[in-house]
């Protein structure tokens, strides 16, 4: 698609084409149990320029994958928008994902939500993982992709997590970044995830996305 195009495209067909790319899902996926991760790490320089990668969820996942700024909860949430009471709490994911134990993750009563910073995704940032933890049988967690894409931001839920009492790593989630990166001039689109509580409690801990550079 061209730039002036690009430049142009009114939100639904913006709309039209991120669903296309299977951004629109609505699964509920159910959160699987990891091993301790013992993550290589390398460093990669893509159009959103260099990044550290590592392999958090070894050993059935071998991809490499980037942190999300403060998608930890270890240190500053300079960036992140909480609302409904979502607050940083004592307690991390057990596996060590990102090479060391944590200390904190994000709690979020029912009706919660949190959302990361905006990130540069391109092209092969195509997918994204986190760790959840449901504290009641009625829990789940809906999770979307925001983009700010030629001016506008949207919004799209790409699925419901059905968790468990432990912490667990739900299946890869899709960004919709191959699309959305192609509606810009620079081949790259500014991404957040938003994670809701509903039914009930949960937390959330280490949120990564893969791109897809290593498989």
């Amino acid at each position: 698609m061209s730039t002036l195009v690009a430049a142009h495209t009114p939100r639904r067909t913006l709309r039209r084409l991120l669903l296309s790319a299977g951004v629109l899902g609505g699964l509920a996926l159910t959160a699987l149990p990891i091993a301790s991760a013992q993550a290589a790490t390398l460093t990669a320089t893509t159009p959103c320029g260099t990044t550290a990668l590592s392999q958090p969820f070894l050993p059935k996942d071998t991809g490499y994958y980037w942190l999300v700024p403060g998608g930890n909860f270890e240190g500053s949430l300079t960036g992140w928008t909480l609302s409904g009471g979502a607050a940083r709490v004592a307690g991390s994911e057990p596996y060590a994902a990102t090479g060391s134990l944590g200390s904190w993750s994000l709690n979020l009563p029912a009706g919660a939500s949190v959302q990361t910073p905006f990130v540069c995704v391109d092209g092969a940032d195509t997918y994204f993982r986190f760790f959840a933890l449901n504290k009641a049988a009625s829990s789940t967690i809906t999770v979307s992709v925001v983009y700010t894409v030629a001016g506008l931001q949207l919004t799209f839920p790409v699925g419901t997590v059905s968790g468990d009492s432990t912490w667990t790593a739900p299946a890869a989630m899709h960004t919709g970044g191959k699309i959305a990166s192609k509606l810009s001039a620079t081949g790259t689109a500014q991404m957040a995830l938003r994670f809701t509580a509903t039914g009930g409690a949960s937390q959330v801990d280490d949120i990564f996305v893969d791109p897809r550079l290593k498989h």
